[in-house]
């Protein structure tokens, strides 16, 4: 027998207290319990049996751990036992979620005060317990810290994950858990912006399954976000004018949707869209979730593809130390081969063996194609030196366009348009792998076949609209010879003609291409001092122009300026080579050139032999001298000590020919391996000249 409360305020009116307390107690809104020091419950309310799923009598005599969830039953277990050592009055719930279980094993979230009765001489503790569901304010809050949690969830995978398709696929999920919609998915805008394409989805609909297209038109939704830089809500497509709900939308019972762009910089890249069921279910807060959603999404597609792209880099950067390496162990072996083959040739008795001569010929080929392999190599390593000279570009497209007839595919037509023009001033070689880079990309545009067109014609000055960036290296009065190639294959968007030349960038598939074609070309025509444009629409084909400066003294061949300069009889040279082959080589040269030789494998036993009064008028020296002194320290300090002394350095290997050009003097002349005896002979001709600049 519970005794009587004495109670705080004395009734005046005659109505009898216990009835009054009993009806308080009935009537009051919020969930009452009463609970002995066992955690058995002794009263309940009418309240508390509607909100916990059972009837007041099956809540008399259950135990209070009952009510509480599973997972944090032992954790209210102890602080029900600390709570009766101390017992006092108290709220719950305020700075912390609190849930209740019911009867049916869902759970609601609550607020509970506590109020001890031992000051009223009884052992019983009162637990008001309070719904918070149904204020708009806390479920407004809840909502939030749910959404910020599925955010939380997305950042530590992009944390942890490298694959662009993990993260894709894993979006849609969170978006449709959060938001809890029925539909949810990732569009990524196709190359030429006139589709968009599933990337990812949930719960998809038939005709929007993974890799399908949706066109890039307005009267979609994500059409008209791209139309208009900003999301889109469509409160219920039975009422919506702007767009065409799609059909599988209605049937699906699919009436209201949220689209919200992926950015990149600014650059729209594609959309995040979500679906419901019911009309009007998008309002701030989802929209503000989907967007931060949506970024996350990007800046981690944005790392991902910076790692690929940085990965991608490193990767030919090894690749183009490999190759660099191999072509210069692979030019000693040339010039070796090369350099004696032109020793027997000028054997008295190989003018007199037919056979002879036939198996040099072949030889003397596999030469000039080995020589022609390493200078792929290192074109593919970027590591080039350029050789300029006056080029007849009448000549190299003439022999271009007889190439591309015999490789190409035969429903390609191809035509020449260049009337005579003055020689150009380029490295012949890397030109015509520059316009062989455009072609083979026309090519590509052209799948089922259709006209490559080489036009060429002289230019007085830059045309007005090439400019910027595209003519960064070059002179705008200068003439030029324009050089472009026009297709008629698919054309370009304007957003992929603008990153045409941006290293990786390419449209075409996985395996076929590696986005470095034109970026290569754009790289020579600035270290050329020239331009380039591009001009191209969708379905018009395109046309790329290479302006190249007109050789300023092309009145003679390039062969007549390449012997200008004699070499004197009796020439003083310091020959410093480690390779002992290709040493031997050179020296054969220097001796028919009716050089005085000196040969050293080292700079370390050259240098001994040069003082101010040493008997050289050259220093030819490899670059890369095996392990000790490089060939251009030698050079420096042998300058010192010899300061009229001429210097030609040579190496197979191009990066150290690129090192020397930009480091050394401009007294030093250059040459590369492997060199025939005319070339050599040119290379010290140049050096002796330049000593007396």
């Amino acid at each position: 027998m519970i005794p009587p409360i004495e109670p705080a305020l004395q009734l005046t009116s005659g109505i009898d207290e216990g009835t009054v307390f009993r009806s308080l107690f009935a009537a009051y809104p919020d969930a009452l319990l009463v609970v002995d020091v066992a955690g058995s419950i002794v009263l309940a309310n009418p309240s508390a049996a509607t909100l916990l799923g059972y009837t007041v009598e099956s809540l008399v005599g259950l135990n209070i751990d009952a009510l509480v969830p599973d997972g944090i039953r032992p954790r209210h277990a102890a602080y029900r036992e600390a709570y009766g050592r101390s017992p006092r009055a108290r709220p719950m719930g305020t700075q912390m979620g609190l849930v209740a279980r019911r009867r049916d094993g869902s759970e609601v979230a609550v607020e509970i005060a506590l109020s001890p009765l031992q000051s009223h001489g009884l052992p019983l503790v009162v637990a008001a317990i309070r719904d918070i569901g149904p204020y708009p304010r806390v479920k407004q809050a809840l909502q939030r810290a749910r959404y910020s949690e599925h955010l939380a969830h997305f950042g530590r995978l992009a944390v942890d994950s490298r694959d662009q398709q993990v993260l894709l696929d894993v979006v849609p999920a969170i978006a449709a858990g959060a938001l809890q919609v029925e539909l949810a998915m990732v569009l990524l805008l196709e190359p030429d912006r006139l589709a968009l394409r599933v990337a990812s989805g949930f719960a998809l609909l038939q005709g929007e399954t993974v890799g399908s297209l949706v066109p890039n038109q307005t009267g979609t939704p994500p059409g008209l976000v791209l139309a208009e830089g900003r999301p889109v809500t469509i409160g219920d497509y039975r009422s919506e004018r702007r767009v065409t709900a799609p059909p599988t939308c209605v049937n699906a019972g699919l009436l209201s949707e949220l689209t919200v762009p992926l950015s990149d910089c600014g650059r729209i890249i594609g959309t995040l869209t979500v679906r419901s069921c019911l009309p009007g279910r998008f309002g701030d807060d989802e929209l503000a979730f989907l967007e931060a959603l949506a970024n996350l999404l990007v800046t981690s597609l944005q790392r991902a593809q910076s790692e690929e792209a940085l990965s991608h880099a490193q990767r030919l950067e090894s690749v183009g130390q490999l190759t660099g390496g191999i072509a210069h162990d692979f030019n000693n072996l040339l010039t070796v081969i090369q350099g004696n083959l032109q020793v027997i040739e000028e054997l008295p008795a190989f003018a007199q063996d037919a056979s002879a001569q036939q198996l040099f010929s072949a030889a003397a080929r596999a030469t000039r194609r080995g020589a022609e392999l390493t200078g792929k190599l290192l074109a593919f390593s970027r590591r080039q030196v350029l050789q300029p000279s006056a080029v007849d570009v009448n000549a190299l497209l003439d022999s271009l366009s007889s190439m591309l007839r015999r490789t190409l595919d035969e429903r390609i037509r191809i035509e020449v348009d260049a009337p005579p023009c003055r020689p150009c001033l380029a490295d012949a070689g890397q030109l015509e792998s520059a316009l062989l880079n455009i072609a083979i990309n026309a090519r590509d545009a052209m799948p089922e076949g259709g006209t490559l067109r080489f036009h060429a014609e002289a230019n007085e000055r830059l045309p007005d609209d090439v400019r910027g960036w595209l003519a960064t290296n070059a002179e705008p009065d200068t003439a030029y010879v324009a050089i472009s190639i026009a297709d008629s294959g698919t054309g370009m968007q304007g957003e992929v003609k603008e990153r045409a030349f941006e290293p990786f960038f390419t449209t075409k598939e996985a395996g076929r291409g590696t986005g470095l074609g034109l970026s290569t070309v754009y790289g020579f025509v600035k270290q050329s001092k020239g331009a380039i444009a591009i001009d191209s629409a969708p379905g018009a084909g395109t046309t790329v122009t290479v302006y190249i400066p007109i050789a300023q003294h092309a009145s003679g061949t390039p062969e007549q300026a390449d012997h200008a300069g004699e070499i004197p009889p009796g020439l003083r040279v310091l020959l410093v080579e480690d390779d002992a082959e290709v040493r031997a080589v050179v020296h054969t040269f220097l001796d028919t050139l009716g050089c005085k030789v000196t040969s050293c494998a080292s700079a370390e036993q050259a240098l001994p032999t040069l003082a101010p009064e040493a008997p050289f008028d050259l220093l030819l020296s490899d670059i890369v001298l095996g392990a000790g002194m490089r060939g251009t320290r030698l050079a420096a300090q042998a300058q010192q000590l010899v300061p009229s002394l001429g210097v030609l350095l040579m190496s197979g290997f191009a990066a150290e020919l690129l090192d020397a050009d930009r480091d050394s003097p401009p007294s030093w002349e250059l040459l590369r391996k492997p060199c025939s005896r005319e070339e050599l002979a040119r290379a010290i001709a140049k050096a002796l000249e330049a000593r007396f600049r």
